[in-house]
């Protein structure tokens, strides 16, 4: 019998590394791919970018450390551009949710456009019988897991990728710990092994974000608005530089707790704040999650959710909409934050999730959020 062919995206990082080598010592016929999904001179990134000096851009060293692997592990190594499919799909939405005040995740999408489905044709192309990546995740009869590392679980960006998307997807790393990877990546002699894991934005990497934005967004300055007092007690930056809970960066000082971002309000251009860690207005109980996917046929009525990346399990109810959307209950959810992804488990399951539309509380929107 021939071997199925594995098609694996190789980033030029440790962990997809260790991907193709597992996947090549299971008797796969291994290539790997390379995707390049953003151009620095194209995209106009400029300003809040620390590369533009460096003789060899960041992606480049990466690509230079696939061939590298590829050559070691004695296997093809493909490459493809996405650049346009990444702005149209990812950072177009990304900036779009930015303009509306809210905290977009662009990794959540990256993975639904661009590495499950771009990338899967690309594949289909190269005769792939199954794609792999070095998520940290894994796939048991068709359905989504999360992974043996709790804490590396990637569960949370896969939760948009479509059940169909993932019925011929290899997770190798599933099983395994980070410091696991990186040990076999040692033995293997993989000049990926002590490469430090990437960070900052999917593909675009480490910015000073607040100049990065001024690249594709202008900012406007407005007030800044203790709810407790209702007084003006300082000025803002630009409504799209603040999450809800951020207590860095406000640069507000003479108050006796800590101050936290708790809510925007778009059309006056306000940030409201709030004193103390426990204050009431930063608590809801309830959210509207819509571009709900679902990566089984299960519909629960109760579970747990997380609501932000490698946030604790909080148990939920699920209310069913006729229109598609989920009305999530939950006790004393804290900063929930439109924009981000509600991602449901049952137990090591990952059921798929959807985006926070709307924050309640006592059956109310909180008038104070977007």
């Amino acid at each position: 019998m021939p071997k199925k062919k594995v098609i694996v995206g190789i980033s030029g990082g440790v962990d997809s590394s260790v991907a193709a080598y597992l996947l090549k010592e299971q008797g796969y016929e291994v290539e790997g791919l390379f995707m390049r999904n953003w151009d620095s001179s194209i995209n106009n990134d400029i300003l809040g970018n620390p590369n533009l000096n460096h003789a060899i851009c960041p992606q480049e060293e990466d690509y230079n450390d696939a061939k590298a692997v590829c050559k070691s592990l004695d296997i093809p190594l493909h490459r493809v551009d996405f650049i346009k499919e990444y702005w149209d799909f990812v950072f177009t939405y990304f900036l779009d949710e930015l303009k509306k005040g809210r905290t977009p995740n662009p990794d959540i999408f990256c993975n639904k456009y661009i590495k499950f489905d771009a990338f899967i044709e690309e594949a289909k192309k190269l005769g792939a019988d199954y794609i792999a990546t070095g998520h940290y995740a894994s796939i048991e009869n068709g359905l989504l897991k999360r992974a043996k590392d709790q804490n590396k679980d990637q569960t949370y960006f896969l939760s948009q990728v479509s059940k169909q998307k993932l019925k011929n997807v290899l997770f190798p790393l599933g099983n395994l710990s980070k410091d696991e990877v990186r040990r076999i990546a040692e033995e293997q002699h993989l000049i990926t092994a002590d490469k430090k894991d990437s960070t900052g934005i999917c593909f675009i990497g480490e910015r000073n974000f607040k100049q990065f934005l001024r690249n594709y967004l202008p900012s406007q300055k407005g007030k800044m608005v203790n709810l407790d007092t209702k007084e003006e007690i300082g000025e803002h930056i630009g409504l799209m530089y603040y999450t809800i809970g951020q207590r860095r960066g406000l640069d507000i000082g003479g108050t006796k707790k800590r101050l936290f971002a708790v809510g925007k309000n778009l059309q006056k251009n306000i940030l409201y704040v709030a004193e103390g860690e426990e204050n009431p207005y930063l608590y809801s109980d309830s959210c509207l999650v819509g571009e709900v996917n679902w990566n089984g046929e299960e519909r629960p009525e109760e579970c747990t959710a997380k609501f932000r990346y490698r946030d604790v399990d909080h148990p939920v109810r699920l209310h069913y909409q006729e229109d598609g959307k989920i009305l999530v209950q939950y006790q004393d959810g804290k900063a929930i934050t439109p924009g981000q992804a509600c991602v449901f488990y049952l137990k090591d399951r990952c059921l798929g999730g959807g985006i926070i539309e709307e924050v309640r509380k006592d059956d109310k929107k909180l008038w104070y959020l977007l």
